[in-house]
Parts: structure tokens; sequence; C-alpha cells
């Protein structure tokens, strides 16, 4: 007996037709030159930002007047100097001397929201459309706070930005290298009890150097039992084994820096092969000594090689620096055409720690909105 189309069950899940994703836009580059107002005008995203690395000078002199707090300088100028701000400094340890001064007006609910909401609006300024923020709230526990209250205070600066601007973003919590085990699997902790409440992701800083990673694997179990994405700072200042256990030991979905992934070809292929994102701070890296020159960067080797590589600011105030500065530092240190920069600033969303369909969406956006600035640029210039 013969069965018929219509003696078949009907299907009341959505049609295979329906689920498919269309594929992604491929945006066409005209020849017009890069500049600084292009770069600014096209969405951008910024994977790899320290709360306590990028506040405003202004807005650390008056914190450490309400809060009688003790600063190195009393003006703009002196607390530059003081932070080594743009400078290139002698190591990554002392680059981070600079955080003693940011962390000493980062012990209050108002002082955190106002800088988290700052960030955002600074950011959002740019066009930055997604904005990750990274900090650890073992780091902000001087004057009381307890650690929830810190979280909140930063998602609630969060959040005023996004009301006013509609820049999307969420919280990476950072375990350090030098604190604890113990410690680290408490904000991993935290980081799983906020998870879809505003906190995105697990992160690993600090110095690299007699600080392994691998310390920390507990802490990156539970985050992975529990489905969180996670990164960790690695190859910044040590070599490609504190890639490879970010990678093995931790489970790291992206690697913060990397710029001695270059060093072992095996490892370089390993995260080729599994798209493992870099996020790449160019002008951090000079500032910290992790490379001696912006153009010996490994960036433009990473990228025409294969790599997902993304462009960051790391700490827009210590490195004085915004997602605009890199791109073009991209461009004029690093030899990067238009079309590279367009195609990076795409693997900065497809590489945001956000669910699949959700980046889907924004990705199509992204991409009418980069096509749509080319094209604007190229009217203006007159350019056919």
């Amino acid at each position: 007996m013969s069965i018929r189309d219509e003696d078949l069950p009907v299907s009341t899940g959505i049609p295979s037709t329906e689920r498919r994703v269309a594929p992604p836009t491929v945006i066409e580059v005209p020849p017009i030159p890069v500049s600084f107002e292009l770069i600014k005008a096209l969405p951008k995203t910024d994977l790899h930002c320290h709360l306590d690395g990028s506040m405003r000078l202004k807005t650390i002199l008056e914190l450490a007047e309400q809060q009688k707090v003790k600063l190195p300088a009393d003006t703009e100028e002196g607390l530059a100097k003081a932070i080594h701000m743009g400078e290139v400094c002698k190591s990554l340890e002392d680059y981070l001397v600079a955080f003693d001064v940011t962390l000493s007006v980062l012990q209050t609910h108002d002082a955190l929201y106002r800088a988290a909401y700052e960030l955002a609006i600074d950011a959002a300024a740019e066009n930055v459309r997604y904005l990750e923020v990274r900090y650890s709230p073992a780091l902000h526990l001087q004057k009381g706070l307890k650690m929830t209250a810190v979280i909140d205070a930063v998602l609630e600066g969060l959040r005023a930005a996004k009301r006013q601007t509609g820049i999307k973003g969420g919280v990476i919590i950072c375990g350090i290298r030098h604190m604890s085990p113990q410690t680290s699997m408490r904000l991993a902790e935290l980081c799983v009890a906020y998870k879809n409440r505003g906190v995105i992701g697990f992160d690993l800083a600090g110095a690299e150097v007699n600080f392994p990673a691998k310390d920390h694997k507990d802490a990156f179990q539970l985050i992975l039992k529990n489905h969180v994405n996670c990164t960790a700072h690695a190859g910044e200042a040590y070599g490609p084994e504190s890639i490879a256990q970010a990678i093995h030991h931790l489970g790291a979905h992206r690697i913060g820096h990397g710029v001695r992934l270059r060093e072992d070809g095996d490892l370089l292929n390993y995260l080729n092969d599994h798209r493992i994102p870099l996020e790449c701070c160019p002008s951090s890296n000079l500032q910290t000594g992790a490379v001696s020159e912006l153009k010996s960067h490994p960036l433009k080797f990473y990228f025409d090689y294969g790599l997902r590589v993304t462009i960051n600011t790391d700490n827009r105030l210590i490195t004085d620096t915004t997602v605009t500065k890199e791109y073009m530092v991209a461009h004029e240190q690093l030899g990067l055409t238009l079309e590279d920069l367009t195609t990076i600033i795409v693997s900065g969303f497809k590489s945001a720690f956000l669910p699949f369909r959700e980046k889907q969406d924004l990705l199509a956006a992204v991409n009418r909105e980069i096509a749509a600035t080319l094209q604007q640029f190229q009217r203006k210039l007159k350019v056919v």
C-alpha cells in the first residue's frame, strides 16, 4: 500500500528552509583613501578593553577630590605623565603600575558606575557598536564593597549608556594571575551567577612571568562546565607556551594579545585551524615592550596568514588611544588596506561573545552599514 503525502503527520516545527541562515553579505570596497574620518564613521567593536585602564583624566581628578584620595599629580598633564599615558614603558610590570592610580578612585558604587558609563559613551562616540568591558571585581573592595555590588554598579553604568546611545556590550570578569587560584574560583562562581545578566565571559589577566595560566585551570573548568565564554591574556610578555596553556589548560575561546604566537608554527596553525580569534592591541603592545616598534607587530602577518584577528584598545587612557586610532595604526604602520580593515571589523563582530542568532542579526546590520558608509564616502569624494 502506498502512503500519500496527506497521510503523513503534519510538522509543527519551523521548516528547514526558514531555519537556514542567509550567507553573509559580500562587501564591495570602493577605491577610496583610508582616513581617520572614514574609520571613525564605520561600525566597530572593542573586545579587549579594561575598565580601570580606560577612564577620563578629568574623572580621576574629580573622583580623587571627592574621595580625598592622594594622587601623584593634581593636573591632567601631571597625571598623564605619572601613569605613562601613551609612553613606552620598561616592561609590562612597569605599565601595570598605572593601574594603582586608577584603582585608587574606583572603590565606590558611584565611581564604578561613572567609569563604565563614560567608557561606553566615549566608545559610542566613535561608532563602536559593540563593547566588551573587562575588569576584576576583586580589585575594587578596598572600601568595603561586595563583589556583587561592584558588578551591579558597572552593569548599571553600561545600561545607562546603552539607553542613551544604543551601544551593545557586556562584562568580562577577570581572574588575576598573581592572585590565588582560590580567588579565581570565587570570581568564576560570580561569573556563572551573572550569566545572562550582563556578564558574558571570563578572563585571566595580569603579569604572565612566573604566574602560569594552568594554576587557574579549576576556575576555567567551572566556567566551561557552565557554558560560559572565556578568553585569556597570553603571549604578551611570555612565549607561546603561555598561549598553549591558555588554550589547552584553560580552554580559552579567544586569546588576548598573542604577540608571540608567531614563534610556534604548530600552535599558530592550531589556532588558525580552530578559528580561535586574537584580540590584538598594537599600541598597547608597543607601550609594554611586547614589540620593539609598531612596524614589527605581527598583526599583518597573522591576518595575511588567515588567522581571525580583531583590533582593540586594551586601555584607552593609559595607552592614549581609541579604536579608530588603532585601525589607523594598522593602516599607516602595518600597511593594511581598506579592504583588510573592513574584513577585520567584521571579524570583530564574528568574534563577539554573543549568542549565534543575535550575532547573525548584528552582522547583517553591520555589513549593510559598512557598505552604506563606504558608498557615502565614495560619493563625497566623487570617486567612480
